[in-house]
């Protein structure tokens, strides 16, 4: 991310401290991550240390300082989605994909991640990916949702509706 796409994002937000956080929100949606080289303009710009726009960032989950991938895959460990075998679920996603959870696949296309509960306790166990919820899964569905998201589906998932 160039200086000048940085400085356009803090003009939106009249480049008031107090909007420090939406800020960071802008950055990571155009990257999918936030670049060292963007904090440092960041903090130039804004005259904070960056010492607290890192403790900002690593503060909260949202944020990450690493490549992530183009879709994000959230495996839920809540205890309904536990007791129905959430970890077999885990485990072939890590097998198919071959990154375990909080790590981004080589391609940048997935990363994946665990969430103590995705609130949708009676279809468990749950993948969301991309906040597209894929519900009663089993170790053998994972393949076929994975494929959903792989570069070049995008139009075979929309002629779907995005239905599972």
């Amino acid at each position: 991310m160039n200086p000048s796409e940085i400085d356009a994002i803090v003009e939106r937000y009249e480049g008031k401290e107090s909007a420090i956080l939406a800020i960071l929100q802008d950055i990571q949606a155009k990257e999918k991550y936030l670049p060292k080289e963007a904090l440092e303009h960041l903090g130039q710009r804004l005259q904070i240390p960056l010492n607290k726009i890192y403790r900002i960032a690593t503060f909260y989950r949202a944020f990450s300082l690493t490549p992530r991938g183009r879709h994000e895959i959230h495996v839920c460990l809540g205890t309904a989605c536990h007791v129905r075998g959430a970890q077999r679920i885990v485990d072939q996603v890590t097998m198919e994909l071959r990154v375990r959870p909080g790590e981004t696949t080589k391609d940048r296309n997935f990363t994946l991640g665990t969430v103590n509960c995705l609130g949708v306790c009676a279809a468990g166990p749950i993948i969301a990916i991309d906040g597209e919820y894929f519900g009663n899964m089993s170790p053998i569905k994972v393949e076929g949702v994975l494929k959903k998201f792989q570069p070049g589906q995008s139009d075979k998932k929309e002629a779907s509706n995005g239905k599972n």
